[in-house]
């Protein structure tokens, strides 16, 4: 059984809060880094069309022998197949890729404001919801914005909202307006995807004052903030030390040093 705490959905859905993201992972070693993965405890699978490997990633599902109704599996739309009807192809390959009836979540991956048809392409998603092949359905690196023009357009509220995410780009404001809304605020490099984040003196502090890793006090920051996370690692040592964070907390000492790293500066380009 895994030990990962749940997340209510506002369809009532329940998702890990902490999940594996395969971001870079090729697919030929995805299968056994996945596998690695559910061993040490994940139960949710974050993977896109744009990451090339759904293929990988559903044969890691498939051999790990756990039931399909205990992983929560994440796919996405990219901005090539944005459009009604290339958004259904678009989820149909990626069902087939990854060897799978239905997914958990079906996410616009960006909503490229530059093509104007992330609207059409999410009543798509409404479609594949409302049919049973995605139990829950969002959205990606989405902005107020976008937000606000879906609210008027749609009639299924995004579950999620994916967005880069992490102590130096906090994004407090986004993270209010999705509680404000019902959605789930889900970090993607939730470590800063290496550029230095886990080498913070702050956290190195941090983390020694608690006897843990870096990365395991930027993880327990994130979850106590009530984050959604999906830290990613090829790594069998890493990927089992990345899910081991239940045991510890951090005091309001912690927090507050951990506030006073936002710069505000995103590292991803916007869509």
């Amino acid at each position: 059984m895994s030990k990962v705490p749940t997340v209510t959905l506002n369809d009532g859905t329940e998702m890990p809060q902490l999940g594996f993201g395969v971001w870079q992972v090729p697919d030929g070693e995805a299968p056994a880094v996945v596998m690695a993965a559910l061993e040490s405890g994940y139960r949710k699978i974050d993977t896109a069309s744009a990451y090339y490997n759904e293929m990988g990633t559903g044969k890691g599902i498939a051999a790990s022998g756990i039931p399909r109704d205990q992983i929560f599996v994440t796919t996405k739309v990219w901005n090539a197949d944005h459009g009604y009807d290339s958004t259904l192809r678009a989820f149909d390959e990626s069902l087939e890729k990854l060897g799978l009836d239905y997914v958990d979540l079906y996410l616009i991956h960006w909503p490229v404001p530059v093509k104007d048809q992330y609207v059409e392409t999410y009543k798509a998603l409404e479609r594949i919801h409302a049919g049973g092949q995605a139990r829950s359905i969002g959205v990606s690196n989405f902005l107020r914005e976008h937000l606000d023009r879906l609210a008027e357009a749609a009639n299924v509220v995004p579950a999620v909202n994916q967005i880069e995410l992490h102590p130096r780009h906090q994004r407090a404001e986004e993270r209010a307006l999705h509680a404000e809304r019902g959605i789930i605020t889900e970090a993607w490099s939730p470590l800063g995807s290496g550029r230095g984040l886990l080498d913070s003196p702050a956290i190195a502090q941090i983390a020694r004052k608690h006897g843990r890793s870096c990365a395991q006090a930027v993880l327990r920051w994130h979850l106590q903030l009530g984050h959604v996370v999906i830290p990613k690692s090829a790594d069998p040592e890493r990927i089992a030390e990345n899910i081991d964070i239940f045991d510890f907390a951090l005091d309001e000492d912690d927090m507050a040093a951990f506030a006073a790293l936002e710069e505000a500066k995103p590292w991803g380009k916007p869509k």
